[in-house]
């Protein structure tokens, strides 16, 4: 990428959108990067041969609907990992700070002579596991440019309502417990058992998931296996697919063909969390800008556990880490819609790792959930069903 011609530099003028994939997302960095007089357009992505200072933010997805920003996708950029003085939440110097005073010993930087081997190149964006699912019976029609597609409920579901559920702060929520490795990860090759004293990498077996009712746990990763049906998980998907095979909800058993792991930890951002819940329950009332300044910090300390790009000088680079994280958020978000559904709901649709849309007669939120402001809790909306065809 260093080398990038003119003529590809050239071509991708022309480019009115890139798509949104990791792929995508790796290519419109690496031209932004190393040739500044680039821009893209912040909102659509299309490049423009205006000369700027590039705000890269990734392409828009009409999958996608916008929510209250905890979970901003927006990439960090240089100079963010500076954080001003007097902001209302200094987040990186938090995490941090977590870093410094564990007794773990924790190593926030893998260097970088040793990033182009695994077990770090085995770590993709897409193990975060976001389901990106719809019911099977549902069908949808296409709204406004942007805006999610509409859901069209068959007459055999009976008469109700919409009931979309937001979690607030699904990632730092995760931050009270997620697995993670805080040293190296060694190779530890195929295992009989994964123990909860260990987290990382597995390579696994991706094993039938039986429910049109729910999503696979493993999210869209169930359908990026290699030819022998194998994909890269981190340790959140690998307690949950256990959880689940000892409740009988999974038949399989859990093969484990290889792994790269470390002695296991839950509590490495347990003072980041506590700290960001404590600002949060103060902040969320005023509202304004000390809020969103506060959502934003927040978001690009998370983000720069995994900085992209080399012009980023980020005090971490653990992946491992970042993709635990939001795999942990993924989790949590399909626990909870499944202990729903197992209650008698009917989810029709689950989002990214904070949006679930039930089908209720009232409109209100299944039991499983907690209506609040507070981490982990939801805000909930209610919108009319569109109605079928034979309605």
């Amino acid at each position: 990428m260093e080398n990038l011609g003119d003529d590809l530099v050239s071509a991708f003028t022309s480019v009115t959108q890139l798509p949104d994939n990791a792929e995508g997302r790796r290519l419109a960095g690496a031209l932004r990067a190393y040739h500044p007089a680039l821009r893209t357009n912040a909102a659509t992505g299309a490049p423009t041969d205006r000369p700027a200072v590039v705000s890269a933010q990734p392409v828009a997805d009409p999958e996608q609907t916008p929510h209250d920003g905890d979970e901003d996708d927006a990439w960090v950029q240089p100079g963010d990992e500076e954080e001003p003085k007097g902001t209302v939440f200094p987040a990186l110097n938090i995490l941090k700070d977590c870093m410094q005073r564990s007794t773990y010993h924790p190593i926030p930087v893998i260097r970088k002579e040793e990033r182009g081997a695994e077990p770090w190149t085995i770590f993709r964006e897409v193990m975060d596991g976001e389901p990106r699912w719809v019911h099977p019976d549902i069908t949808t029609e296409k709204t406004k440019p942007g805006k999610r597609d509409r859901l069209v409920v068959p007459e055999q579901f009976g008469t109700g309502q919409l009931c979309v559920i937001d979690r607030n702060g699904s990632y730092p929520s995760a931050c009270s417990a997620v697995p993670l490795a805080p040293n190296k990860l060694q190779h530890t090759g195929p295992l009989e058992e994964v123990g909860k004293d260990r987290a990382g990498a597995f390579l696994i077996t991706v094993p039938a998931w039986n429910h049109p009712e729910m999503p696979h746990p493993l999210g869209r990763l169930a359908e990026r296996t290699d030819d022998q049906g194998h994909v890269w998980v981190t340790t959140p998907h690998v307690r949950q697919l256990q959880k689940l095979i000892k409740a009988g909800h999974i038949t399989e058993e859990l093969i484990v063909p290889d792994s790269w792991t470390g002695k296991a930890n839950e509590s490495l951002f347990k003072p980041f969390y506590a700290k960001a819940r404590e600002a949060r329950a103060e902040l969320v009332q005023a509202g304004g800008e000390p809020y969103t300044e506060y959502k934003r910090r927040l978001s690009i300390a998370l983000r720069l556990l995994w900085p992209k790009g080399e012009k980023v000088n980020s005090p971490f680079w653990r992946p491992d880490w970042r993709m635990a994280l939001v795999a942990e958020a993924s989790v949590r978000h399909w626990s909870v819609a499944h202990r729903a559904v197992q209650a008698g709901h009917t989810l029709v649709a689950l989002r990214n790792v904070d949006e679930a849309v039930f089908f209720t007669p009232d409109g209100q939120a299944p039991d499983t959930y907690k209506v609040g402001t507070g981490f982990g809790e939801v805000k909930v909306k209610t919108e009319p069903a569109a109605p079928g065809s034979e309605r």
